[in-house]
């Protein structure tokens, strides 16, 4: 029997010895990189990614920098039809259901302006919504889902009426009131998701805002009341008037 030779095979664990230990080394040099990595160019690397998904999701190529500006397609003439829509839409509502002395709707060059009679919406001294007000959002709802892409702003406005011709109302209890069922109203709104939430307004002008008097109480009846503007997007704009307010502000106080 052959016998085998010492030494035979020494090289070939060191072989792969040396090979695991480059490995090794590499492995480390690798999570350096890695370390200290730019966060600038890190930044690019993902906007540009970001990009990319946005432009598959919508269904067309990116050009340029791969972004796209739905203000920029835009028109006048798409913003009229739209607010035209919302208005048709309503005053037939309003026609079919007999509700002209509690909804009436104007439209203006650039807006559409909805009044509701507070007692359609509220009991008195209450801000809880009625089912009949329930019905009438619902129906606003419905008017400007198709549309919301061409609306600017959706200001939502609570009125309330001097109780006392001959005496102010208690500021707190007045402000809060009206307030109140303004923030109802566009709560109400925003939870049926058909417009951007930060196109949504509330304000309470309490009693300060009358259309009639205080002396009768069909006069004070008037004056209880909730107003919802919708005024349309400016086709030559690229952001809207809340965004250009706060870019402003921020770049005065900057400098």
């Amino acid at each position: 029997m052959k016998r085998r030779k010492k030494g035979s095979g020494g090289a070939s664990w060191m072989d792969t010895y040396g090979d695991m230990v480059t490995l090794l080394l590499c492995f480390f040099v690798l999570l350096y990189s890695m370390s200290t990595i730019n966060e600038t160019k890190w930044a690019m690397i993902v906007q540009s990614f970001q990009r990319e998904t946005t432009a598959e999701t919508m269904g067309t190529p990116g050009q340029g920098t791969g972004e796209s500006s739905e203000t920029e397609q835009i028109t006048q003439e798409d913003v009229t039809q739209a607010l035209s829509s919302i208005a048709l839409s309503l005053n037939d509502y309003s026609a079919k259901n007999n509700l002209n002395q509690q909804m009436t709707v104007t439209q203006g060059a650039d807006y559409v302006f909805i009044t509701f009679q507070d007692a359609v919406f509220f009991e008195g001294d209450s801000y809880v919504l009625l089912d009949s007000g329930k019905r009438m959002l619902d129906q606003v709802a419905n008017a400007i889902a198709p549309e919301s892409k061409m609306i600017d702003e959706m200001r939502v406005m609570g009125h309330t009426s001097q109780g006392d011709p001959n005496r102010a109302n208690n500021p707190t209890v007045d402000r809060f009131l009206a307030s109140n069922r303004a923030a109802t109203v566009t709560v109400y709104l925003q939870e049926k998701n058909v417009i951007d939430p930060d196109k949504l307004v509330s304000v309470g002008y309490g009693q300060w805002r009358p259309i009639s008097g205080f002396a009768t109480e069909a006069e004070r009846a008037r004056n209880r009341r909730v107003e919802i503007m919708i005024t349309g997007m400016d086709p030559n704009s690229v952001e809207d008037s809340v965004d250009k307010y706060f870019t402003v502000r921020e770049g005065g106080v900057s400098e």
